[in-house]
């Protein structure tokens, strides 16, 4: 299934994507998409009920959809996670970590898979396609990388967006990854069940129609199930967390010259089987 939050009529609402129909779940009483999500089994089986059972009017063209997530309790990103970026960024100086490198893009940053990226006071803006993960129904803690899959609820389309200039202040990464807008992430949430294999997912980024990068998920340094038993080893992974699993090559300071995005810039960042963002620069 895909579930999504949309905005109609000046409101928002939890849905589920039926062909190109928007079914409203105001009937199930879901306060929030993070209160489905540890419904469990049990939440899901009423979704797919509502949506078998139910017709609408409301097409996803006429509807704003807004991030899948309201407010997670965490927004963890990896970084070079893809061997080809990796060489990327130690070209640019920057060393391959030993372990896997975790920083936090801090909530406040998540915004729909539509709305508009702002630059700020960034010169560096950046761009990085991302496959996401949303924990779920369970929290994991301590979790083998055999049983991981158990604690994924679904996966999402991110873009990374990075400040580059203001990303090296600090070496947790965390306040040039965290501007406002910096995290759309959507277009909504495909459940794990409907994904056969997330390490042999295409993903592609573009900028202006003219594609920057181009890679499969099976490229991962660490895979999903390795991210998840290596968070989970040191605390407890939440239901509705967000993990961006990380991003290949061909991001903007990585080019020769560098390409960084500007004003009126649209970026689309899409996943096979997952969907689609697109979001516009503005200044």
């Amino acid at each position: 299934m895909r579930l999504l939050r949309y905005e109609a009529a000046g409101r928002a609402a939890l849905g589920v994507l039926k062909d190109d129909k928007i079914v409203s779940l105001d009937p199930l009483q879901f306060s929030s998409m993070l209160q489905l999500i540890g419904s469990g089994a049990d939440g899901l089986a009423r979704v797919r009920h509502l949506a078998a059972s139910s017709s609408s009017n409301l097409r996803l063209a006429d509807a704003r959809l807004l991030c899948p997530v309201e407010r997670p309790g965490k927004y963890l990103a990896i970084g070079m996670n893809y061997r080809k970026h990796a060489e990327e960024a130690r070209r640019l100086g920057v060393a391959t970590p030993d372990k896997q490198l975790w920083f936090n893009k801090q909530t406040t940053c998540i915004t729909g898979p539509h709305d508009a990226i702002e630059r700020g006071v960034t010169e560096k803006l950046d761009y990085e396609v991302e496959l996401g993960v949303v924990i779920g129904p369970k929290p994991a803690k301590g979790v083998s990388e055999s049983e991981a899959h158990r604690f994924v609820f679904g996966y999402f389309v991110a873009n990374d967006v990075s400040a580059r200039d203001w990303q090296f202040h600090s070496p947790t990464f965390t306040v040039g990854k965290s501007f406002d807008t910096h995290g759309p992430i959507g277009p909504w949430i495909v459940t794990a069940d409907e994904i056969a294999d997330p390490h042999a997912l295409n993903l592609r980024c573009y900028v202006n129609g003219e594609l920057r990068q181009n890679s499969n998920t099976r490229e991962l340094i660490h895979d999903i199930w390795r991210q998840i038993a290596y968070l989970s080893t040191a605390f407890t992974l939440e239901p509705g967390d967000l993990l961006a699993t990380g991003t290949p090559e061909g991001v903007g300071v990585g080019m020769t010259p560098p390409r960084f995005l500007q004003p009126g810039d649209v970026v689309r960042c899409e996943i096979d089987g997952i969907g689609a963002i697109e979001n516009t620069v503005r200044g």
